[in-house]
């Protein structure tokens, strides 16, 4: 910080030593949303090392793009070098990044991911057969299941039964709680003793590896392999003729899986959860799906067609953004508008208090689809984030958007679902902010029209 540079000012409740360390833990959310209050940039503590905490959304935007090469990914990202390796959704910037999302960023093409529409819905198709109706669902360990069979299929020519995708599941989850404890915990080392914790991370990480190399395998033995995302990594050579080493490999495909299987299930859970709590806009969803599919079955074609289910996505992310925190660390001395940052600062952000923000979006807490409306006034630019912005934005933007359009209108198309009596629905802030528990009611479309009309 310059001698001439204003102070930047310190969030109110630090206590000594552990800083703002207990309001942190009581309430991640309402203490990162509340810090909203206190200007463009404030200073928090979890220990003796300051955060930096941005709020503008013109200063997070600056941070992406124009000064994306002053900042380094941060303490959480660090963090998830638990999956192992430095796969490109946690490696820093520069040549490496670079060549590696070039690498990657053909099997993201929007011609390749309209490929892989009808696999998306075949693939959730499998968890949906298991669906009755009156069946209570836990229904975020149901869309995880589809969107990591998505990941699986579109993405890496594989599949898994249910009993061991449920094993799957469970392990990105231990990992990615462990994660996020790890971040937020201002001391480090206590990871590497043996405790329960730690073993139960080594055993995770030991099953994905496990599972990704039954799946690199696969492909190295077939002489015919598909053209995928793993054949990408296998056929991919550097500058001087070398392919990737096997951990390389390995790292990438479970960073992916993991990764592109969280954020699309939060999301949709968040989506079914609102549209249990708002029927008007349900039947608004049915009638835009039966309209556009008129019995047939869902194409790449129909997608431009359902303009209010693509609404609805936009809404869940923004209303229900699964990144309640994002890092960053500077590189170098930096500027943010008056705040003069040293070299070696830790910054983050949050995109959920960002799209919560009244200031930026009018009646914040109201799910409202229509605020998508083209002619209803649009967020400026920085407020509206889901998948970041700049040469980091998220690889998989494009996929997501397709899977999550797809998959709701595959769901709405045959189900309803319903809120289980007495349920109580809360966000919990782990590595994305997911229902506490969302147990609903499924109901078949004739069933559940039946019952309204009596």
């Amino acid at each position: 910080m310059t001698a001439d540079a204003p102070p930047i000012p310190h969030a109110p409740g630090r206590l000594p030593v552990v800083g703002h360390l207990l309001p942190m833990l009581r309430d991640r959310l309402e203490f990162i949303q509340r810090l909203r209050r206190h200007g463009d940039v404030v200073q928090i503590g979890f220990g003796p090392k300051p955060v930096f905490v941005v709020n503008s959304p013109e200063l997070i935007w600056e941070i992406l793009t124009a000064q994306h090469a002053n900042f380094g990914k941060g303490r959480l990202f660090e963090k998830l070098r638990l999956f192992g390796g430095s796969p490109l959704p946690v490696t820093e910037g520069g040549p490496q990044h670079l060549q590696r999302r070039r690498l990657m960023q053909p099997a993201f093409h929007r011609e390749r991911i309209n490929s892989y529409i009808d696999r998306m819905i075949t693939t959730a198709e499998t968890t949906l057969q298991t669906w009755e109706h009156g069946a209570r669902l836990d229904v975020q360990n149901e869309v995880q299941l589809m969107t990591q069979g998505v990941v699986l299929s579109a993405l890496l020519s594989s599949d898994l039964d249910r009993t061991p995708a449920q094993a799957v599941m469970h392990g990105v989850d231990t990992l990615f709680q462990a994660a996020i404890r790890r971040a937020v915990t201002p001391v480090s080392g206590w990871e590497k003793l043996p405790l329960p914790g730690t073993r139960k991370v080594k055993a995770a990480n030991t099953l994905l590896r496990k599972t990704v190399s039954d799946i690199v395998a696969a492909h190295r033995a077939d002489p015919e392999r598909p053209d995928d995302l793993v054949s990408l990594l296998l056929d991919a050579r550097d500058e001087e003729g070398r392919p990737l080493d096997e951990e390389e490999i390995l790292s990438e495909i479970t960073g992916l899986l993991a990764a592109g299987t969280e954020t699309s299930a939060v999301t949709m859970a968040w989506l079914f959860h609102e549209l249990g709590r708002n029927p008007g806009i349900e039947e608004q969803l049915h009638q835009e799906v039966d309209t556009v599919l008129a019995g047939g079955r869902l194409t790449a074609e129909h997608l431009p067609q359902l303009v209010l289910t693509r609404r609805l996505v936009t809404e869940t992310l923004r209303l229900h953004n699964p990144a309640w925190i994002v890092t960053r660390r500077a590189n170098v001395p930096v500027r943010l508008g008056s705040a003069h940052l040293p070299a070696g600062a830790d910054l983050v952000w949050s995109p959920y208090a960002l799209h919560r923000d009244p200031e930026l979006y009018p009646d914040p807490l109201r799910f409202d689809p229509d605020r998508w409306l083209p002619e209803r006034p649009q967020p400026r630019r920085g407020a509206y984030i889901p998948f970041g912005a700049g040469n980091r934005m998220c690889i998989g933007d494009g996929f997501t958007w397709a899977e999550t359009t797809v998959l709701t209108a595959l769901i709405a198309s045959r189900w309803t679902l319903r809120h289980a009596p007495g349920a109580t629905v809360r966000p919990v802030p782990a590595i994305t902010v997911h229902p506490s528990a969302l147990h609903m009611i499924a109901e078949t479309r004739g069933h559940a029209a039946a019952r309204e009309a009596a």
